[in-house]
């Protein structure tokens, strides 16, 4: 038995990305969004509504950094995620975060994320669906606290958490179920081998 919903984006898990961007009095501006992802080995690829103060913030530097938080920063990512810069000025300042500056992109880096991608804006695409921002990667920048004992990043230790849809929840993410292109590789193998 199955049930209809029409069309919905209800595909899970979302993610929980932090954009993070300078506004033009070089404070500090976050938004948490969760239409977007990797798109190439070395690009990322935002969907966003053009009303964003952030958008604005992307068009004048071309620059941001992609953050990924973990549950220690829950409230304040939903923060940033519920409050508008173009309402609230002091929205950065209210999550209790902190920023420091990227050496390498115009862009904050967001202390309490354990991973950040330093990006440059590539193109923005006017789509009939929305804006579509491509950033390049150039960096990205871990918190000693989420590797592992080779130095490599260890996705466990970022203790993420991904976006519900459907239901409007938030889920930890952080149990290894498997190994990728290895778990299933036995079904490679002929029945007469």
């Amino acid at each position: 038995m199955t049930k209809d919903f029409g069309a919905k984006p209800y595909l899970f898990p979302m993610p929980t990305y932090m954009i993070g961007t300078y506004n033009e009095d070089e404070s500090v501006d976050v938004m948490m969004m969760a239409w977007g992802g990797i798109c190439a080995t070395d690009m990322v690829a935002l969907n966003l509504e053009e009303d964003h103060k952030t958008v604005a913030n992307l068009k004048t530097r071309k620059a941001f950094t992609l953050a990924v938080p973990g549950v220690d920063t829950l409230e304040a990512s939903d923060f940033l995620g519920i409050a508008s810069s173009n309402q609230m000025a002091d929205k950065f300042e209210r999550s209790g975060l902190h920023a420091t500056k990227s050496n390498r992109v115009d862009a904050p880096v967001i202390t309490e994320y354990p991973l950040t991608l330093e990006c440059e804006v590539v193109e923005m695409q006017d789509q009939p669906y929305g804006l579509r921002v491509l950033g390049k990667i150039v960096n990205v920048i871990a918190d000693e606290k989420i590797l592992d004992e080779k130095s490599k990043i260890d996705a466990g230790k970022i203790q993420a958490f991904a976006f519900d849809q459907m239901q409007n929840d938030y889920y930890g993410i952080g149990d290894k179920v498997g190994k990728a292109w290895n778990s299933g590789a036995y079904l490679m193998k002929k029945e007469d081998e």
